[in-house]
């Protein structure tokens, strides 16, 4: 696999039996866009049908992903029932095939991972975060609703804890990621991509089929259940942002004001 000049939101690259999906939007902290999640299947894709057999997600710059492109959440209040229903498949699938991916994704964080990116960051297999990092869904805090992403926290560290990051939506240090379960290990910034590159060899050397139905363990058994659980989310996803309370945590989002919420 080469460098392929099709994607404008990411790189992907191949060295050896290792691919490298880099989200590379410096300049908006790689904000998620339907172009990018366009772009990040498509780069998963290819990955799969690859030589590769271990893929590391990272980021440009000082941030691994801040969430939802500003521009893209400007046209949230425009768009139509059925233009939110798409938007929220689209977002369903790219945590869906995060979660389900067959070969072994690291995400090697190099910064802030934020509501969808924090989402993008602890759906793969490892978790590799420099100190620095914060993590966070802070959806509740303008209105909108973590619902997708909360199918799959909810496997990861349980009800209880869940519920303490979706209703607060306060920000995570890494340390405390860490001790949640959705950090595997800190690295310090020098060496992040380089032990991301370390783990991913390891696996490379363990037996591809193995670690294939390894994986499949994980995901077959609960795709029905997580699948009911995604169409649920993917209603609640879009409904929300009819409702006044989206409106105005979107206006003040945008416009760096404390909300005034009206409530249902």
């Amino acid at each position: 696999m080469t460098p392929n000049s099709n994607y404008q939101t990411l790189t992907l690259i191949q060295e050896g039996a290792v691919a490298t999906i880099t989200l590379n939007r410096p300049d908006k902290r790689n904000a998620i866009s339907t172009q990018m999640i366009d772009e990040l299947l498509a780069a998963l894709n290819a990955v799969e049908v690859s030589t590769a057999r271990a893929a590391i997600i990272t980021g440009t710059g000082s941030a691994f992903c801040s969430g939802m492109d500003l521009e893209a959440l400007k046209g949230l209040a425009q768009q139509s029932p059925a233009q939110n229903m798409d938007d929220s498949h689209r977002m369903a699938r790219m945590f869906r095939r995060l979660w389900s991916f067959p070969k072994p994704l690291i995400a090697a964080v190099n910064g802030a991972a934020i509501a969808g990116g924090c989402g993008i960051a602890t759906l793969c297999d490892f978790t590799l975060a420099v100190p620095e990092a914060k993590f966070g869904y802070t959806e509740v805090r303008i209105g909108f609703i973590p619902a997708i992403v909360s199918v799959f926290l909810i496997r990861q560290i349980g009800d209880k804890r869940a519920r303490d990051l979706l209703l607060t939506g306060r920000i995570l240090s890494a340390e405390e990621a860490r001790q949640l379960g959705l950090v595997t290990h800190l690295v310090e910034p020098n060496l992040l991509m380089n032990t991301a590159k370390m783990l991913a060899a390891a696996l490379v050397e363990s037996s591809p089929t193995s670690i294939e139905r390894t994986k499949r363990l994980f995901t077959e058994s609960a795709a029905a259940e997580v699948d009911k659980a995604l169409e649920r989310a993917i209603a609640e996803n879009a409904s929300i942002r009819a409702t006044a309370d989206f409106r105005e945590g979107l206006s003040s989002f945008l416009e760096k004001r404390r909300p005034v919420w009206p409530g249902k």
